[in-house]
């Protein structure tokens, strides 16, 4: 029974993570459709090539702080089965409204709901002895969910709080970034020394980051070549940060010569860059959102293991899972970051018309050079927020992207209405998943 639940919730995950690409398919696409760069076909098909070329990018980060939304040594497998499909409901009824929601915040919503849920069931409101190590202390229905873990040696917090917290902020800081870029765009467009000083400063500074971010050799654990070269270059943590320095480098180049250029050079040039700016967004939604996916199926095979009474040494390599403790790292099988990847893919392939129609037009008219700033402020807040393993809402990155260049024409170039409207949807979204699974949960409870 433990593992057909076990198959059945992997299934169901990779389900969701195919939902998720259509659903948030038009995150990364609706610009370049909205500025006909290119074709509907064309941009799904775009999309789906950088989803999947993100599983050689990024890490596992955000799927250790997905996997650890619960503590998995109180939970079951029902509590994942019931998150899961709490996830796919709202997701599937979000997109059939043409709401663009955060498929990530359904997922962690519906699984701390269904943690709790069966902490109330099994324990009541009451406190209960937990044993750690030596040591016995009282715990209670919410300490089921990791609401707040402070960061290893001064590194970033984790936690459901945390993540609520990036509701606001990852629009906000999307919003700022695509501003900024916007006001520097317009600013390198006019014939002044001032912005191209500016521009070669932030190119040098770019540079000199992206240096001190670098993994040497030495510093590798399991390296992809024989040759230290390669296999500085093909470390997954340094092609992130050599992604940033390319982003920024390109656009720091356009604006260079800029101010020399005509209106339909500008314009051809902004339109190719576009390319460019979709393509890191897309790399961005895909690393980010997949590793959702790929830590609710470690939580459940650790559950799986822990519910089952299998020694761990005894499981078949392909169930050969470990969640990170202080002092080791996350091991998960290859096949599941490749079947998530696929999966997002998959789905991105198959597009999410309605959304796009939203995303594309309905928050403010997007030309190229609104593109360009908000695909590149979106893509940029992303790889930022997974280095510090924070899974934020690809959706609300974008949106608020594309609200910050709106608000250099005026404020009133935005649809207030509209972004009202979504911001409803943002807030709801995780106490929504959350009932929806609690509910879910109880149901199973009665015939599993």
């Amino acid at each position: 029974m433990e593992f057909t639940l076990l198959i059945v919730i992997i299934v169901l995950a990779l389900i969701f993570d195919y939902i998720n690409g259509f659903h948030d398919a038009a995150n990364a696409i609706a610009t370049v459709v909205a500025t006909k760069v290119l074709s509907p076909f064309q941009a799904v098909v775009w999309a789906a090539f950088f989803n999947f070329l993100a599983y050689w990018v990024f890490g596992f980060g955000v799927a250790d702080t997905v996997a650890k939304t619960a503590n998995t040594l109180e939970i079951d497998l029902v509590v994942i089965l019931a998150g899961v499909i709490a996830a796919i409901i709202w997701n599937l009824f979000t997109w059939w409204q043409g709401i663009p929601s955060s498929s990530s915040h359904t997922l962690i919503g519906g699984f701390a709901g269904a943690a709790i849920a069966h902490a109330i069931a099994v324990h009541g409101f009451f406190g209960y002895a937990v044993i750690e190590g030596t040591e016995i202390h009282t715990a209670y229905w919410y300490d089921t969910v990791n609401w707040y873990t402070a960061g290893k040696n001064g590194g970033f917090p984790s936690g459901v709080l945390i993540i609520i917290a990036f509701i606001v902020l990852a629009p906000l800081i999307g919003a700022l970034m695509s501003y900024l870029i916007s006001i520097w765009l317009l600013n390198a467009s006019k014939r002044s020394i001032y912005p191209k000083i500016f521009t070669v400063s932030l190119m040098l500074l770019t540079i000199w980051f992206v240096e001190s971010q670098m993994v040497y050799f030495d510093e590798i654990k399991k390296p992809r070549f024989d040759s230290q070269f390669w296999s500085v270059v093909f470390e997954s943590h340094n092609i992130k940060w050599f992604l940033v320095a390319f982003i920024v480098l390109s656009v720091s180049s356009f604006c260079l010569i800029f101010s020399s250029l005509n209106l339909h050079q500008s314009t051809y040039w902004l339109k190719k860059m576009q390319l460019l700016s979709s393509a890191a967004f897309s790399l961005g939604h895909g690393g980010n959102d997949s590793q959702k996916v790929m830590g609710i199926i470690a939580a459940a095979v650790t559950v799986y293991i822990q519910t089952s009474g299998i020694a761990q040494e005894s499981l078949p390599n392909w169930l050969d899972v470990v969640l990170p403790d202080e002092n080791g790292a996350f091991k998960m099988p290859d096949w599941i970051p490749l079947a998530c990847y696929s999966a997002i893919a998959a789905g991105t392939l198959s597009g999410g018309w309605k959304i796009v129609k939203t995303m594309g037009s309905k928050i403010t008219k997007v030309t190229s050079f609104e593109g360009v700033a908000a695909e590149t402020a979106g893509a940029l807040t992303l790889y930022f927020t997974e280095h510090f393993k924070v899974p934020v809402s690809t959706t609300h990155t974008i949106t608020g992207s594309i609200i910050g260049v709106g608000l250099t024409k005026r404020v009133s170039a935005v649809r207030w209405g509209m972004t009202v409207s979504l911001l409803w949807a943002w807030v709801l979204t995780i106490p929504i998943s959350a009932i929806l699974a609690a509910i879910i949960y109880y149901i199973f409870s009665i015939f599993i």
